[in-house]
């Protein structure tokens, strides 16, 4: 029992860390390419990766199955469409040096699916959670008065990803081949949009630049990996204990942002960011005792 522990513990704090550093540090590296055309490699190289990893597996029934229900394919085409948004938001944040915003997002999401779940799922929320919810909407609130802006990079964030996990919690299907599902349907809008960066000669990725397209076709690589390893570490401790150690992932990014990409920490959003940790304090104390 203690080795399982340890293990799921170890593969879940190297996916959220995967996900909160090493990604970071990556796509940062190739934003020399537009948020646009990363989406689109993400989405290209994560669909063929995922032939290899679905031969490799032994997972081609469950995708037969799958692919012969016509409602699911749509829920799955919309999930994909919400994960690629999302995608495409975080890293729009990291290209203009924002992702204080991004990592409030992923603060927020965890707990707004909560309040998701109680009004479209009628799932049971006590008052400890409802606080959480509160103060993540008092948060925002704050943001607005403040700012007189809305913060739209950490909504989309935490919009997308929320509705992403409520469809998904409808769908009987493993995380790697809904992942191929999305990723395969949304492939030939991501080469429609490739067609139209070629034709305004936008593109990055190319024969004539074979050492920038080389990395970025790690952007399916870098999809994948923190992937396996979360659901791994899923499948070994559960997804309470799972879903605690995710919140690696957006400190290490609060902190990359502020010392790796030298984004200054207004005061204002420092109080936000309270209101949210206080929030994330009182989630994951329930989540503590279920």
């Amino acid at each position: 029992m203690k080795k399982k522990l340890f293990e799921g513990s170890l593969f879940t704090v190297g996916a959220s860390l995967w996900w909160g550093i090493i990604g970071v540090i990556y796509f940062k590296f190739v934003s020399f390419a537009s948020p646009v055309e990363l989406t689109i490699h993400r989405t290209i190289w994560t669909t063929l990766l995922l032939v290899f990893t679905t031969f490799y597996f032994g997972k081609w029934s469950e995708f037969k199955k799958v692919s012969k229900s016509l409602n699911t394919l749509g829920l799955l085409f919309l999930t994909g469409v919400l994960v690629s948004i999302n995608w495409f938001t975080w890293l729009y944040s990291i290209s203009v040096n924002n992702m204080l915003d991004a990592s409030l997002g992923y603060y927020i999401f965890p707990i707004l699916s909560v309040f998701l779940g109680r009004i479209f799922l009628k799932e049971k929320m006590n008052r400890n959670k409802s606080i959480a919810i509160f103060l993540v909407f008092l948060s925002i609130i704050y943001l607005l008065i403040e700012f007189k802006n809305i913060p739209w990079i950490g909504l989309t964030v935490a919009i997308t990803f929320s509705f992403y996990t409520l469809i998904r919690k409808k769908i009987n299907i493993s995380s790697d081949i809904g992942l191929f599902f999305e990723t395969l349907l949304i492939s030939p809008i991501a080469l429609i949009l490739f067609s139209s960066l070629v034709f305004n000669n936008t593109n990055v990725f190319g024969f004539d630049n074979p050492t920038l397209s080389f990395y970025l076709f790690f952007a399916g690589f870098m999809t994948l990996v923190p992937l396996f390893m979360y659901i791994k570490g899923f499948e070994l401790i559960g997804i309470g204990p799972a879903s605690m150690i995710f919140f690696l992932t957006p400190t290490a990014q609060f902190f990359l942002s502020i010392f790796y990409l030298g984004q200054p920490l207004e005061i204002e959003k420092l109080i936000s960011f309270l209101f949210i940790w206080i929030a994330v304090i009182i989630y994951l104390n329930e989540l503590r005792k279920e």
